[in-house]
């Protein structure tokens, strides 16, 4: 047996996930549909939902607040920023936070970083998605990475049903605009939130800029994917300091979601808010 065989046997081909595969192309079909029913007001309710789901829920919640942990607010409040986090269909809190904890541990390592960017911009930006590995996709051996959420009874549920939110979600927007609403708010706002979001594991590692050069991986800023994410692109600032809950840190570097979380510190509802140290 030959060492090349050896080294096949031991790392079988990773099993491809139809369900993943046609979950996708079907959002991806349904969005197309938004050319024939086009009006400004449904266009209105998708830029609104993502800036919600996507600043509020993802940036803010799952990212900033659950992952890192970089500020604090009332139990009630974080289970409400949750549940936006859950309608983006981005994964459960569980899910996504153990995923993210892991690429911040193993940052680009090809078999612990489950978007890592060195297999490719495709493969870091959406292909990961099609090749479930249990180690990232099992509930028994992600939730280990975020014990913290694992142990909390709301979370395990969100963490199951996140997609059922979908439906309560479609009934308000079929109520209030017909179907315009559900396919401008739901499917074409779920796509163009989608890689807005992937842009941060696939393209933030490849272009831009670092204020940081020494941090060990490829993380960079990149303007126009910190535009479409509300800070998140400023990435090499974020991979600096993982734990800071200001992504952007110079005066042009415009963080969105920093916006919202100085808000809450405002108005009493954020506290021990982590800052980048003084340089």
């Amino acid at each position: 047996m030959t060492a090349r065989s050896v080294i096949t046997e031991s790392k079988p081909p990773l099993p491809l996930s139809w369900i993943s595969i046609g979950f996708f192309a079907a959002f991806h079909i349904l969005a197309v549909l938004a050319v024939g029913c086009f009006s400004w007001s449904a266009l209105g309710v998708a830029l609104f939902l993502h800036w919600l789901f996507g600043s509020i829920g993802i940036c803010l919640g799952y990212h900033r607040l659950l992952s890192h942990r970089s500020f604090q607010v009332p139990k009630l409040l974080e289970y409400a920023i949750a549940i936006i986090g859950a309608l983006a269909i981005q994964g459960g809190p569980i899910f996504w936070v153990a995923g993210h904890r892991l690429h911040h541990a193993h940052t680009e390592d090809e078999e612990k970083d489950p978007y890592s960017s060195r297999r490719g911009f495709w493969w870091s930006h959406i292909v990961w998605l099609f090749y479930p590995r249990p180690e990232f996709f099992d509930y028994k051996q992600y939730s280990k990475f975020a014990p913290d959420l694992a142990r909390d009874p709301f979370y395990r549920w969100l963490n199951r049903y996140h997609l059922f939110l979908q439906i309560p979600l479609a009934a308000i927007l079929y109520l209030c605009g017909g179907l315009p609403f559900v396919i401008y708010g739901i499917f074409l706002r779920s796509v163009i939130l989608w890689h807005s979001t992937w842009l941060i594991n696939s393209a933030t590692h490849l272009y831009g800029y670092r204020n940081f050069p020494d941090i060990k991986d490829d993380s960079r800023n990149l303007w126009w994917a910190a535009i479409l994410t509300y800070g998140e692109g400023w990435h090499n600032n974020h991979h600096a300091y993982p734990k800071v809950a200001k992504a952007g840190l110079r005066w042009w570097e415009i963080d969105v979601t920093w916006w919202a979380i100085k808000t809450l510190q405002l108005l009493g509802l954020a506290k021990k808010v982590s800052m980048p140290p003084t340089r």
